[in-house]
């Protein structure tokens, strides 16, 4: 059943948001860059742009960082956007299809806030784990520079969503793998976009898979399992 009323659907959020903050309250957060150390982005330093999969954006609901988040348009949005501000996450509402534009000025005038910014770049339809070029867009116009966050749970429930979304069970562990992060040049043409773009999908998938390798091993021989082993960034991220 779809919520349309404006107050049914600010009821729901808030009942939501009470639900989510003392259920993730019970979820534990580990997260080590892909080199195995300390997270390379120190947010208390600079400012940056978290990029992770649809999929576990309950993930930054448990951490709730001081950013701004993408949220589409659509009417699940408009729940999942309220669900956000009673959380504590700020956000920005459109995507690639439906207010995308004015969305990503938003985003890019809201830069001097000291805020970090959050996308889903394979949202709010999908394909699954497919970046949209809108995040290199952000990313080139305001300087911030992208954290390619992979994430994976020791214990989750999956909907039978075509991102099929995560919600990590009470008392699991939420764990987050990061490279270094990606800086985007100022000035970019179609073909730099599209090379850009991959670069950051690549590390995307490969902080994934090393996240969801190390949720196994957190599963299956607790708190000592070690992250995996990361592979070596491509070349592409010193290029002008």
């Amino acid at each position: 059943m779809k919520l349309r009323h404006p107050l049914l659907i600010r009821l729901v959020a808030l009942v939501a948001a009470v639900i989510l903050r003392v259920w993730l309250a019970t979820v534990r957060i580990r997260i080590v860059s892909a080199d195995g150390q300390l997270h390379p982005a120190d947010p208390r330093r600079s400012r940056y742009i978290y990029a992770f999969w649809h999929e576990t954006i309950l993930a930054p609901l448990a951490a709730r960082p001081p950013a701004r988040a993408l949220i589409s348009q659509h009417a699940d949005g408009e729940l999942i956007a309220q669900v956000c501000g009673f959380m504590g996450l700020g956000v920005v509402r459109g995507s690639t299809a439906r207010g995308g534009a004015q969305a990503l000025m938003d985003m890019i005038r809201g830069a001097g806030e000291g805020l970090h910014l959050a996308i889903t770049p394979d949202g709010p339809r999908g394909p699954r784990r497919e970046l949209k070029p809108g995040l290199i867009v952000v990313a080139s116009q305001t300087g911030d520079p992208i954290v390619p966050m992979g994430i994976g749970f020791t214990r989750a429930w999956r909907a039978k969503s075509w991102d099929r979304f995560a919600v990590p069970l009470p008392f699991s562990t939420i764990v987050g793998v990061i490279p270094a992060p990606i800086k985007i040049p100022a000035r970019l043409d179609r073909g730099d976009l599209e090379r850009y773009a991959q670069l950051v999908e690549s590390e995307m998938l490969a902080c994934t898979a090393a996240a969801e390798t190390w949720a196994d091993r957190l599963r299956q021989q607790g708190r000592r399992a070690t992250p995996p082993a990361f592979p070596v960034a491509a070349p592409l991220r010193k290029s002008a």
